[in-house]
């Protein structure tokens, strides 16, 4: 577990209310779309995708509130469907997961969320995964980083 400070950026992000197994449908649907308007709006995409949660839950059956991101270089101006969003720094606690999706929750999640209740940190509420390598749901490899907002 390391304890790090986030970029501050700007991004272009859709909120749905949804579960964790929908999660995969969403981002599928979401992701593409975002891009386009990117380019037709003539902006710069960054990298990584990030994906907020408000409130995750332990389970699959509560909802949640989870916001896909697409980072960009801050725009003059933006006219169109997808919510401009300023993400301003936070402190986190974050791990790198390599590996398959498959384990992301078993070998990413649950030893960072052991480790957060160990120490003196505190959970704010807020998660984020960030996509940094992502060949798709069935590779072997992804490198998504998972981050923990810190309460104070």
């Amino acid at each position: 577990m390391k304890i790090v400070e986030t970029e501050d950026l700007w991004a272009l992000s859709q909120s749905r209310r949804l579960t964790i197994p929908q999660v995969k449908a969403a981002a599928a649907e979401l992701c593409p779309q975002i891009d386009a308007d990117i380019k037709r709006s003539g902006l710069a995409p960054g990298d990584p995708w990030i994906f907020i949660s408000h409130n995750l839950p332990k389970d699959g059956k509560t909802p949640f509130d989870w916001r896909c991101c697409r980072p960009i270089s801050r725009p003059a101006s933006y006219d169109g469907p997808f919510e401009l969003m300023h993400l301003e720094p936070i402190m986190v606690a974050a791990h790198m997961h390599q590996g398959p999706i498959r384990t992301l929750f078993t070998q990413g999640y649950a030893p960072l969320i052991k480790a957060i209740e160990l120490s003196r940190h505190a959970f704010s509420g807020e998660s984020r995964e960030l996509y940094h390598c992502y060949d798709g749901p069935k590779a072997g490899y992804q490198k998504i980083e998972i981050q923990f907002g810190q309460a104070y």
